[in-house]
């Protein structure tokens, strides 16, 4: 019964070893961000501009959600507040 729960306690420690080396793939992207800062930016303001020229009703959706997000976000830290 031992013998079970000390074999089954390694497999388990070497599957959480092989799903935090998986992890690491999809967590060092920050790195990435750091390095290239500039050219994301760059990136980012020109397909703004791609976009206000092809769709500026796209355009129009996503300025309206992102400031029904901050209008939300305002009332919730008021609700912290206020308690």
């Amino acid at each position: 019964m031992n013998e079970d729960y000390k074999i089954e306690n390694e497999l388990l420690k070497q599957r959480i070893n092989e799903l935090e080396e998986r992890l690491k793939i999809y967590t060092c992207g920050k790195k990435y961000y750091e390095k290239n800062k500039e050219k994301v930016m760059e990136n980012g303001a020109n397909y703004l501009q791609k976009l206000k020229e092809e769709n500026p009703e796209k355009l129009k959706e996503y300025r309206k959600r992102a400031y029904q997000k901050r209008k939300e976000k305002m009332k919730q830290e008021e609700k912290i507040i206020e308690k």
